[in-house]
């Protein structure tokens, strides 16, 4: 099953769920906000394999915005670091960020269990989109495991 919005805050509280930092204002119905790292990984090449290490390098998220090209995978993280030894996390993105062709989980929205720490972000857009560091990017949702 999935928390509600108040089961996420009894159980930060309770230090079952982790988030930091954590902000009452990202709280939703029955998920919470995050928001993009100021930091990106790219592809160096244009063509990956599979068998190889693929080299990248890193951009800095200026405040000014840093536009994301269609053609590229950018890889990100969130700002906050998530996870729980109880919970199972789904991280997936906000209508908001989908009305604007972004996705920013192509594939693994699920977390393990007990991995807590920054979500890594598989970021794509379907057209040139300018983004800024510490957006509200995407939301997590918890739920319940069963044994």
């Amino acid at each position: 099953m999935i928390l509600t919005g108040e089961k996420i805050t009894e159980e930060v509280n309770n230090k079952k769920i982790i988030i930091t930092p954590f902000n009452k204002e990202d709280l939703n119905t029955n998920s919470y906000d995050f928001h993009l790292s100021n930091r990106l990984l790219v592809y160096k090449s244009n063509e990956l394999d599979f068998r190889e290490n693929n080299p990248t390098e890193e951009l800095i998220i200026p405040k000014e915005g840093l536009t994301l090209s269609p053609d590229k995978i950018y890889i990100g993280q969130t700002a906050e670091t998530i996870g729980s030894k109880y919970y199972v996390p789904i991280i997936r993105g906000r209508s908001s960020t989908g009305r604007l062709g972004l996705y920013i989980n192509i594939t693994s929205d699920l977390k393990d269990l007990g991995d807590i720490s920054p979500c890594e972000l598989t970021l794509h857009v379907v057209e040139p989109l300018i983004i800024y560091p510490n957006i509200k990017i995407g939301q997590v949702t918890f739920w319940t495991i069963e044994d």
